[in-house]
């Protein structure tokens, strides 16, 4: 099994949705998604080292090294068909650097691209910001924005586990933000929650200047985390329906 994708791609779906979640997060973000996209989506969930069932694996800081592993891991399954990519706040700067990487390598390109409580990279990101918090400040800050549950609070190395890899994540993000330079070529898309203090609906907006295709922006209802909510993979299915309709007929 692909340890980088948490679901085979359904063969009779006639398009992939390769979903990269948030900081700290890991595949498990987008569990009930392929009940709700609608079945000519394919959810593939992509999930990095040193989480979930890659826990004992060393995370990826390295932006170069990233892109070498979804290229070994991800780019067979990518040419194999067409496909969007799905960030969500940290996931949304690995869609679209990783989306611009295989571009500028004359790869197969994504059908689009859809980026979620992430604001645009040329802005300054205070979330970013928090690897350089001490343990108690960064917990203060995910808490304020509903990353961490009661639960996990409670429990000091489950706890410790996830700010370790918080922060490892919070590096990784921002290589890839310090590091886009070209809009994209192909549509993107931009989902905020309207709630959300950290990536704010005005600063989601933004993404606009980073394609040179199609733009499309939306708020939800909800905070940082919408991407929880059954809102979110319902209005993917019906956003990436006209595509996959083209991707059946192709």
């Amino acid at each position: 099994m692909n340890q980088y994708v948490a679901a085979r791609p359904r063969a009779e779906a006639p398009l992939r949705l390769f979903c990269f979640h948030h900081a700290g997060a890991g595949a498990m973000t987008f569990a009930g998604w392929s009940a709700r996209v609608g079945s000519q989506v394919s959810v593939v969930p992509v999930r990095l080292p040193g989480r979930e069932s890659r826990l004992g694996e060393e995370r990826i800081t390295d932006v170069g090294l990233l892109f070498e592993e979804l290229d070994e891991h991800l780019g067979p399954l990518l040419e194999q068909g067409p496909y969007a990519f799905y960030g969500h706040s940290l996931g949304a700067l690995v869609a679209t650097r990783f989306a611009e990487h295989r571009i500028a390598a004359g790869r197969r390109p994504p059908l689009g691209v859809v980026v979620g409580a992430c604001m645009a990279p040329h802005l300054p990101n205070p979330l970013i910001a928090g690897e350089e918090l001490t343990d108690s400040q960064l917990v203060g800050r995910l808490s304020s924005i509903g990353g961490l549950s009661e639960e996990l609070l409670g429990r000091p190395s489950w706890l410790r586990t996830v700010l370790a890899t918080t922060r490892a994540d919070l590096t990784l993000g921002r290589c890839l933000r310090d590091g886009a330079r070209e809009p994209l070529s192909c549509p993107l898309w931009a989902f905020a929650g309207r709630d959300d203090r950290i990536a704010t609906p005005a600063a989601v907006a933004q993404w606009e200047r980073w394609t040179t295709a199609e733009f499309r922006f939306r708020t939800l209802d909800g905070g940082h985390f919408f991407v929880r909510d059954a809102e979110l993979p319902k209005l993917l299915g019906e956003l990436l329906a006209p595509l996959a309709e083209l991707a059946a007929v192709d």
